[in-house]
């Protein structure tokens, strides 16, 4: 038969053992003032930091901010400047299969300005047409200030999106993209 009787009369002597010493420590119960003011300086510190960051426009409306101030389609503005925007697919286009069964795409492409002037906003539509040119998804992207904060004349960004949710039926024949908002650096 095996008891645990010694073990534990062991265990009882050391934390009587440990009394003893915090005792002879001398330690009385008296507060360490200098860490109870550190402690209250830093709660003070992270809860005005906190405060402070609460206070901030949430990204997705800072993004409508920015975009309220570009050219739209339509616009004479938007239309000349969104002619000097290049966008290509990148051969490294990838469909994968989901644990889910459905299909992702991982889409890479590049945005190259052809024109003179820096733009500061832009904002791109990539979809996945089918070969009726029907949408079957499509993501909206604020590329600049996002990804890179201006694009210069003459200049080239990477973009990369990932579009979820495709069935193995779905007939995924292209990719377009399209300049949906735009505005050059403003003197």
């Amino acid at each position: 038969m095996i008891t645990y009787w010694n073990c534990y009369k062991k265990s009882l002597s050391n934390v009587s053992e440990m009394i003893e010493l915090q005792r002879n420590r001398g330690v009385n119960g008296s507060v360490n003032w200098g860490l109870l003011i550190g402690v209250v300086i830093a709660l003070v510190l992270i809860g005005g930091a906190i405060f402070l960051l609460s206070r901030k426009p949430p990204v997705s409306e800072q993004a409508a901010q920015l975009i309220a101030s570009a050219y739209q389609e339509g616009s004479p503005e938007f239309n000349d400047l969104s002619k000097d925007i290049i966008i290509a697919t990148d051969d490294r286009t990838v469909e994968s299969p989901t644990g889910l069964g459905t299909i992702s795409m991982y889409i890479y492409g590049k945005i190259h300005n052809k024109g003179t002037k820096t733009i500061d906003i832009l904002q791109v539509d990539a979809a996945v047409v089918t070969q009726f040119n029907q949408v079957l998804k499509s993501k909206r992207i604020l590329v600049v200030p996002v990804q890179q904060a201006t694009l210069g004349p003459g200049e080239t960004i990477p973009i990369t999106l990932t579009l979820d949710g495709f069935s193995k039926d779905d007939d995924r024949a292209n990719i377009r993209w399209k300049v949906t908002a735009i505005r050059p650096v403003q003197p």
